[in-house]
């Protein structure tokens, strides 16, 4: 391997690093039932919070608090891989590399 390319597997792999820890920072938000639940999670698929609005306690409509809750929870997940997705390939120029998403 020449120096050159041996340079740019360097800054590419200082990138990546940088990219992963900007991903613990950076935030993703969702909610279900009209904002009645919303779940914030990190760019790590890490939950950070969960609010639940008041009205949405019925002890007899538990299972419907616990779908919505489902249904954040799911989305924040999806959006929070999204995020990790556009991070990582606006570096690797959307090159597939085992382990990074």
């Amino acid at each position: 391997m020449n120096k050159h390319m041996m340079r740019q597997a360097q800054e590419l792999q200082a990138k990546l690093v940088k990219a992963q820890k900007d991903l613990e920072t950076l935030t993703v938000e969702a909610s279900a039932g009209g904002g009645a639940v919303k779940v914030t999670m990190t760019g790590h698929q890490k939950l950070q919070s969960l609010k639940i609005a008041p009205e949405a306690v019925d002890p007899k409509e538990v299972e419907m608090l616990e779908e919505m809750v489902l249904a954040a929870m799911n989305e924040a997940l999806e959006k929070s891989r999204e995020l990790a997705a556009r991070q990582l390939n606006s570096i690797t120029g959307g090159l597939k590399i085992p382990g990074l998403t």
